[in-house]
């Protein structure tokens, strides 16, 4: 993705998450863990969705989606955060514009694939005789090319303005990626576009998705409270707690980092909100739900006693 547009700021300077020196390696080390337990978390959820056949249902369809978008947002970010801890903290304008566009899209996605999520609960719980009929193969395919569209849609409104900006002397992004707040304070051209773009877009992927979240667990609730029976009522709480977690760490993060005044609050407030939902919420989105999820729980059980079993035949 080369530069279209006259900035004369070929590379920028990462000023990571602390310029402390003494912080660097622990935190490196941190971060490292957490990339590699959201690696292997998001992996190995998809893994187990993929060979479980009980498991190839709407729900876990669309938790498949979001482990994989989850695994995607997050090597997009941390890789290059690591590097930043160690030194290595200079990204190329072309790189800066690239990590933007795949951040865009996959935080886009995730925002979207929740929101089908709650749709699916909504159904399954309030509609449960059309349950077949309404999350059928057919909607659900549409439902995951319509997130991916948005997605794609969203990133390429964001990068192709950014685009359009000259960066004439400063190069140093004091944040540990290419985010929107920190590189509309560098630049040396009118950044109003961007700030309108930026107000329709999140407002858009944030506020029509709470929005509806909010009002399919509000249904939701009422209709568990005409469950009789005390069971029913918690099996079907169960189904949604999860979920309703999830969304409250990344949707209350991110309206907060974006739905503000450009520029409002400090940076470093940013950072520390974006970590939620950049670098947290992936490493916890697949423990969240297998934790408190009978069927993964089964699941999981069942392929570690073939993994054995296949292993003592050997």
């Amino acid at each position: 993705m080369a530069p279209e547009n006259d900035s004369s700021v070929t590379e920028f300077i990462l000023l990571g998450l602390t310029q402390k020196p003494e912080l660097q390696l622990p935190l490196f080390f941190i971060f490292l863990a957490i990339y590699v337990v959201t690696v292997v978390g998001n992996v190995g959820l998809i893994i187990l969705i993929a060979l479980n056949p009980h498991l190839h249902t709407p729900m876990y369809y669309f938790l498949f989606n979001l482990s994989f978008i989850d695994l995607c947002h997050s090597s997009v970010i941390t890789p290059k955060m690591l590097m930043s801890f160690v030194g290595q903290n200079i990204i190329s304008y072309a790189e800066c514009m690239t990590q933007l566009c795949f951040f865009s899209f996959f935080v886009i996605d995730e925002c979207c694939i929740l929101t089908s999520m709650a749709y699916d609960r909504y159904v399954a719980i309030c509609k449960p005789l059309l349950y077949k009929v309404s999350m059928s193969h057919q909607v659900c395919l549409m439902l995951t090319v319509g997130v991916y569209a948005m997605g794609l849609v969203g990133a390429m409104a964001h990068t192709g303005c950014m685009l359009r900006l000259s960066f004439c002397d400063g190069n140093i992004i004091n944040h540990y990626m290419c985010d929107i707040p920190p590189l509309l304070q560098l630049s040396c051209t009118s950044t109003s576009i961007n700030e309108l773009v930026v107000f329709i877009v999140v407002g858009v992927n944030v506020i029509v998705p709470s929005v509806t979240i909010s009002i399919s667990y509000t249904l939701i609730l009422l209709n568990i409270l005409h469950i009789r029976s005390a069971e029913g009522r918690s099996k079907a709480f169960s189904t949604c707690s999860s979920h309703i977690i999830v969304v409250s760490i990344f949707f209350g993060s991110s309206a907060f980092m974006y739905l503000k005044p450009f520029p409002a609050g400090s940076l470093d407030e940013d950072k520390v909100s974006t970590i939620f939902y950049t670098i947290v919420g992936p490493m916890v989105n697949p423990f969240i739900y297998s934790l408190r999820n009978k069927d993964v729980q089964v699941a999981l059980s069942k392929t570690l006693r073939k993994r054995v079993v296949n292993t003592q035949c050997i």
